[in-house]
């Protein structure tokens, strides 16, 4: 269900608030660069610092924005499972295609706790889920055994997959049935998951240069392995350059350099720092993006 290219979607903010005049137009650039999909309130999205009510309408606008051209693919995770339920169903009755939920993280449950909790969502909403394992944020890593304990469970349909490990990764899509996604979470991986037999990736980068990421895994997919290769090259350094410092505060600063959002970020988030700056700006002049 979920393959290709998602770009993780920052939120804007101006003045505090979620801007949802720049929300709807990052949308519209996002399906213009041919996305499969987009992904709001995720760690890119700043979901941690978003109250449920902005949460739940960040969706209701991406939704509306979409308007059935892409996947909405929305972020529902919580360490909370009750918490997790509830934003999840509001996805759902919101218009979402599927939801893409965090594994725990602070309270950092055993393997048995992770099936559990993602088991209980799935059971709870019937909706299509995608796991998401990001140790560096949660501070516990889902095994390529759990994995495959969940793609038994209905309606768990895939995972984003930023372990760091392609071993790891080799081993979750081998244990995996062909129609589970296993998609990259990390876009210097895009290239690498895709030849040990991913299905696409929830990217970062694609806020900032979509077609590039689209073009990547398009040429992938037809077979030109040389341009696929090619693009993967030409991006490395900006993906370097967008996470210099944490995510999405990089990414935040590309996009109001191209003046399409306010640099505004929450705490405990603060601007780039000068040096950082400036890197990010000679990067993005070198690859036309500004």
């Amino acid at each position: 269900m979920f393959a290709g290219v998602l770009t993780a979607l920052v939120t804007p903010f101006r003045d505090g608030a979620v801007d949802e005049r720049a929300l709807t137009e990052l949308v519209e650039l996002q399906i213009a660069a041919g996305v499969d999909g987009v992904v709001p309130c995720g760690s890119t999205g700043e979901a941690a610092t978003l109250s449920h009510a902005e949460h739940q309408r960040v969706v209701e606008v991406v939704v509306a924005a979409a308007r059935g051209r892409v996947h909405v693919l929305a972020g529902t995770g919580s360490n909370n499972t009750v918490e997790a339920i509830q934003l999840t169903q509001h996805a759902k009755d919101a218009g979402a295609d599927g939801a893409l939920l965090i594994s725990p993280y602070y309270n950092r449950p055993t393997q048995d706790g992770i099936v559990a909790h993602y088991a209980e969502i799935a059971r709870r909403t019937s909706f299509p889920l995608v796991v998401y394992n990001i140790p560096g944020r949660t501070g516990s890593n889902i095994l390529p055994s759990t994995i495959a304990r969940l793609a038994e469970v209905d309606q768990i349909v895939g995972v984003k997959e930023s372990c760091g490990d392609m071993n790891q990764i080799s081993h979750v899509i081998a244990s995996v049935p062909d129609s589970f996604a296993v998609l990259a979470g990390d876009d210097w991986a895009t290239l690498p998951m895709l030849v040990l037999g991913g299905k696409g990736v929830i990217s970062t980068i694609g806020n900032v240069a979509p077609g590039e990421v689209v073009d990547l895994v398009r040429a992938f997919r037809a077979g030109d392995i040389e341009r696929a290769r090619s693009v993967h090259y030409r991006l490395l350094p900006l993906v370097d350059a967008l996470f210099c410092e944490s995510n999405p505060i990089p990414v935040k600063a590309a996009l109001a350099m191209r003046g399409l959002i306010h640099e505004e970020l929450r705490l405990p988030l603060l601007p780039i720092s000068n040096g950082n700056r400036e890197r990010l700006q000679a990067v993005l002049k070198e690859l036309g993006l500004l």
